[in-house]
């Protein structure tokens, strides 16, 4: 996801920083609660900087930090003390400081006096604000623009700014005990004075509230509202309520499961009106609606809660794009890649607000509307959207297949595009085997899967409306795409599939993760998939904690590169979903308990992606310094590993949910509780060896076979 500057990644933030995110407001601070300037550090509202200066001192002093406790995603209380008057002293004030974080910020300071005598104190808080653009904060490249205010008042300052037809404000207001002195405000700074009884304590409250333009967003933890009552606590209350509840008998597999699905429920977001919930991608520098990472996420988290994945579906499809715009990538039919409301569109890909450049999002919006009628969406559900899926598969046929070869290629229209288009989107993500660039247009081994299974999906909703002329379209389509893909991507001489072709239809040959999505979308011939198994496996593929994008005797292999030897969960969910679907158990196996180990090793949260390194060289994960923490995709792989593990395939148009377990070793009880499927939910429970569902649907059989892949007419489209 990198930016059209070409850096490539994010700025560093820091392991000692800490990251609140609600909805797509997020505050990246300092481990004592501060945000210093001159750092990527700030709370952003609207993809917009509205606090990059937060620095609070007692007595003129840092205060020492003690620790951080992170009771929600959007909540951190940050405890520390203040520092002694000489060097034998001993500290005898606690500071905790409560923050919330949502379009704005609250923040509660609750001085502890823990001596014996009366203690008088200054607290000093220096606030700023540069209102600068999402992306001039990720680059590192702040310009000043516009026409900036400053203002105070007698309980806080406001901070405002004007460029061309935008404007946002901040303002920050001060609330102190009644029978206290009111506070001070100077320019860019609040000074309180406090007189802490014996033992006692004294309290104050900062309220951070923001408008854009000219609207001021409703403050989300209001002082005369219990925080329970607030509206990002019972979204959160309302998600845990409705996930279903997974219990095993491994307590770190559990603590993986319960870290990913908090996580998901912190990125969720909603559409200006909150009629649909979607997903963001992840904190800190993306939390707004990707095609791509949307629309992957909601599929892998479909035993979770199937209306992010619907929520999903109708905002894309509100937003497909409807013209040719170069300078957007706009294209009649596609599915935009990002969108983003800075107030600088000019720094955004594209130079927009909402870029399309994305090879492969119009072809899973098809992909998951598929699998969500698996899973039992309505057929109204379905049909609403049917046309847009028309409309995306016209975009396959058309636009995206530039040449009229068969397949989906990509090349960007201006220099404010992204260079690669596939989820390999940094410069130097597609290479060949001695390490060369490979040059545009380019067509993605993947996306030819993609597009391969979006026909087979489309071909599945057609014949349950008996419109047998469209089935055999498609059908007719995907096997085209099957056989001339099989053709023209595999290696024979080498055993693999090229990860794509460039310009001059020449085979990118190096060896690479991606044939593993190749793998989950079905389109790889029977008679290949062994050898292809057998690579992702290797030790040049596997390090032991998952598949490296990469193989390590390639020329550009780098492992700590971003996409050319490093190892991404959600890649790896994907490979182990193929590997399973070709009857690869102990492969699939081993890639899910690389993975899941990898979890227990971050403590529970697996990062967007990590460096490559075997694990024989050092005895943990090595983190990635820019991956992004918590992350849609990378949050959604432990619960896809738990289903492909579970060999779980719900369809119920045929009336039957497959399920047959292929738990490793070590993985003896497992359960998950209160599973959505369709209008309902089951309990999935497996005890030594024994499988025991509740709660089907009537009419629907359980069957305990998995689905067949040998067939070029999948399984699951009822054929």
């Amino acid at each position: 996801m990198a930016g059209w500057t070409f850096s490539g990644e994010p700025a560093v933030v820091g392991g000692g920083t800490v990251t609140l995110v609600e909805g797509s407001s997020f505050c990246i601070a300092d481990y004592d609660g501060d945000i210093d300037p001159g750092t990527p550090q700030g709370l952003f509202v609207h993809d917009t900087r509205v606090l990059s200066a937060w620095q609070l001192r007692l007595d003129d002093e840092p205060i020492e930090p003690l620790t951080v406790l992170t009771a929600a995603p959007y909540r951190a209380t940050f405890l520390g003390r203040g520092r002694p008057p000489g060097p034998t002293d001993t500290p005898n004030i606690l500071l905790c400081r409560d923050r919330y974080v949502g379009t704005g910020m609250r923040e509660d300071f609750n001085l502890v006096n823990l001596s014996g005598e009366t203690t008088q104190c200054e607290l000093t808080l220096a606030v700023d604000s540069d209102f600068a653009d999402l992306f001039e904060v990720k680059e590192g490249t702040i310009r000043p623009r516009g026409q900036q205010e400053q203002h105070s008042s007698t309980d806080g300052l406001e901070f405002s700014y004007r460029w061309r037809d935008r404007s946002r404000s901040c303002r920050i207001e001060a609330r102190t005990p009644e029978d206290g002195e009111a506070v001070r405000v100077l320019p860019g700074l609040l000074v309180f004075r406090a007189m802490v009884p014996p033992r006692g304590q004294w309290s104050a409250s900062l309220l951070v509230t923001t408008s854009v333009d000219g609207e001021e967003l409703p403050l989300q933890f209001p002082l005369d509202r219990p925080i329970e009552q607030s509206a990002p606590a019972e979204r959160l209350a309302d998600w845990q309520q409705r996930s279903p509840q997974f219990v095993t008998s491994d307590p770190e597999l559990a603590r993986a499961v319960e870290r990913s699905r908090a996580d998901l429920g912190s990125l969720r977001i909603s559409d200006s009106d909150r009629r649909w919930t979607t997903v963001a991608a992840g904190a800190p520098w993306f939390m707004t609606l990707f095609g791509r990472d949307s629309l992957l996420t909601s599929y892998m988290t479909l035993p979770l809660d199937q209306s992010v994945a619907l929520g999903t579906l109708h905002t894309l499809a509100e937003r497909q794009g409807s013209k040719v715009d170069p300078r957007s990538e706009e294209e009649p039919g596609k599915i935009l890649h990002e969108i983003r409301s800075g107030v600088d569109a000019t720094m955004a890909l594209g130079g927009g607000h909402v870029y399309y450049g994305t090879a492969d999002a119009t072809p899973l919006f098809v992909m998951l509307l598929g699998e969500l009628r698996r899973w039992g969406l309505a057929r109204e559900d379905v049909h609403a959207l049917l046309p847009h899926a028309d409309r995306a598969i016209e975009w396959i046929e058309r636009h995206g297949d530039r040449d009229g070869d068969g397949f989906v290629e990509y090349q960007r229209t201006t220099d404010r595009g992204l260079v690669n288009q596939g989820w390999k989107d940094s410069w130097d993500g597609v290479n060949f085997a001695d390490g060369r660039i490979a040059e545009a247009p380019i067509a993605l081994a993947e996306v030819q899967g993609y597009a391969y299974a979006a026909y087979i999906a489309r071909a599945h909703l057609a014949m349950e409306d008996d419109d047998q002329d469209t089935a055999n379209e498609m059908a007719r389509r995907a096997d085209a795409l099957r056989q001339a893909f099989n053709e023209q991507f595999w290696l024979p001489d080498r055993g693999w599939y090229a990860i794509a072709l460039d310009r001059d239809k020449r085979p990118v040959d190096s060896l690479a993760s991606n044939m593993g999505h190749c793998l989950w979308t079905g389109i790889v011939d029977v008679d290949k998939a062994e050898q292809v198994a057998d690579w992702l496996l290797s030790s040049e593929m596997f390090g032991g904690w998952g598949v490296r994008t990469l193989a390590s005797s390639m020329g550009a292999y780098n492992p700590m590169s971003y996409h050319n030897g490093s190892v991404w969960p959600h890649d790896n969910a994907l490979v182990a979903a193929g590997l399973m679907r070709y009857g690869f158990v102990e492969h699939a196996q081993r890639v899910a308990i690389g993975v899941l180990d990898a979890a227990k090793a971050f403590g529970g949260r697996l990062p967007e992606l990590f460096c490559g390194f075997d694990r024989t060289e050092y005895p943990a994960p090595v983190p990635y310094p820019t991956s992004c923490s918590p992350q849609a995709w990378a949050a959604a792989a432990p619960m896809h590993l738990l289903r492909v593990l579970l060999r779980l395939d719900p369809d119920l148009p045929a009336d039957r949910v497959l399920l047959a377990p292929a738990l490793p070793a070590g993985i003896a009880d497992m359960s998950l509780l209160g599973m959505p499927l369709a209008d309902g939910r089951i309990d999935v429970r497996l005890s030594d060896g024994q499988v025991n569902v509740e709660g089907l649907p009537p009419g629907i059989e359980l069957v305990s076979t998995p689905r067949a892949s040998s067939s070029s007419w999948p399984a699951w489209c009822g054929r």
